[in-house]
């Protein structure tokens, strides 16, 4: 009976290494807040590190990377020269479209540069980041979704709130996205 136990105890630690090897695995290779926007043309994350970088390159194509966060928070972490260094070195663009987290709605002339940037066949696939489920990230697409796509306050609403993880918008931003038309 007592090496019964002992197999079973070895079996239940053979799990668990194995378990937590695989959680390991899929965190190591997991973008923060990924979303699809548009297949081959926009996706959005939160802050890319390590294997996100070469994920992005060899999975989705990325060849234009736009950094909306602002350079104070550049100093938080030593992601940002990780980003440089990667984006240099794997011919990828790298854009800082800087827009305030506190008033996270972007101003015209950096939704203007955004849809210009989108605008060029060149800089597709993009992927536009923040710092993770980020409003101002949520907001730029916004932008770009109802000025150059076209698409309808409701529609535009429902893959904002993909975004910014399905929680409800606030007035605000449903009134930033109401008078986003040209």
């Amino acid at each position: 009976m007592n090496k019964k136990r002992q197999s079973i105890s070895r079996l239940i630690i053979i799990l668990l290494i194995i378990a937590t090897a695989i959680y390991s695995l899929v965190k190591h290779f997991h973008i923060s807040d990924f979303c699809i926007i548009e297949p081959t043309v926009l996706y959005a994350s939160g802050q890319p590190r390590g294997m996100d970088y070469p994920r992005l390159l060899y999975r989705y194509h990325i060849t234009t990377i736009v950094n909306i966060r602002q350079p104070l928070e550049h100093k938080e972490h030593n992601w940002y020269t990780e980003e440089i260094i990667w984006t240099r070195n794997n011919g990828v663009r790298y854009i800082e479209m800087p827009i305030e987290k506190s008033s996270y709605f972007p101003d015209e002339q950096t939704q203007d540069n955004f849809i210009a940037i989108m605008a060029s066949k060149n800089n597709l696939p993009v992927l536009l980041h923040g710092s993770g489920d980020d409003e101002r990230v949520a907001m730029l697409v916004a932008s770009w979704l109802r000025k150059s796509q076209k698409y309808t306050a409701e529609h535009t609403v429902d893959i904002i709130k993909k975004i910014i993880d399905d929680r409800e918008l606030t007035e605000g931003e449903i009134t930033f996205i109401n008078h986003l038309v040209k």
